[in-house]
């Protein structure tokens, strides 16, 4: 049976817009009337899971996702003493580790996870739906988990992670069986409709 896995970017919150690791604010005004627009993307009892972070929540919620289970193995990465600080503010104290985060998978300089362990988390996750596989899954992911995902759905070697973007409220799709992927790159999430005009899901 194939498995497809529709992975949702949140909508935007401050930390987002600021390009700040992300300390567990709500979507901002914006982000929530987005997210409440593209209600009905997805048709009810959808298996659905969330990262446990509050702007994915909140993004799940005005998507009416709102049975979503948190699943830790799906959490952002954990950045440790970065935590809830901008890229420029750590660029600017620690210039050295800013660097070898970037450029090393392996690498925690913040005390917290690697990209490298990050992948590997999620893509057990992912793997393990092949075991009892749903037809559809529906998951609410930080951006950092879309990318850690894709990277191991095609195999790609660890540094591709930063080759990634992924777009505040976009859908990426993921379809498989037996351990191998074909990736849908994200697109804008909105309301789908079917060939008759009646609401549907994306794929």
């Amino acid at each position: 049976m194939t498995t497809r896995v529709t992975l949702v970017s949140p909508a935007t919150n401050q930390a987002l817009r600021a390009v700040r690791f992300d300390d567990d604010g709500p979507l901002d005004a914006a982000g929530g009337a987005r997210a409440a627009a593209a209600a009905g993307a997805f048709p009810s009892g959808v298996p659905s899971f969330v990262s446990p972070s509050r702007r994915c929540r909140d993004t799940a919620d005005a998507l009416g996702l709102d049975r979503a289970v948190p699943s830790p193995a799906l959490a952002g990465c954990a950045m440790g003493r970065w935590r809830g600080r901008t890229l420029d503010e750590v660029a600017a104290s620690e210039a050295e580790a800013v660097a070898r985060w970037l450029t090393d998978p392996a690498a925690a300089p913040h005390g917290g996870e690697s990209l490298r362990d990050l992948r590997l988390r999620v893509g057990a996750w992912l793997d393990s739906l092949h075991e009892a596989p749903p037809a559809r899954v529906v998951a609410v992911v930080e951006p950092d988990v879309v990318r850690a995902a894709v990277v191991h759905a095609l195999a790609a070697d660890d540094h591709a992670f930063w080759r990634l973007d992924v777009r505040p409220l976009s859908a990426t799709g993921l379809s498989g069986r037996a351990g191998r992927w074909n990736v849908q790159t994200g697109r804008p999430l909105a309301p789908s409709r079917d060939d008759d005009g009646r609401p549907g899901s994306p794929s």
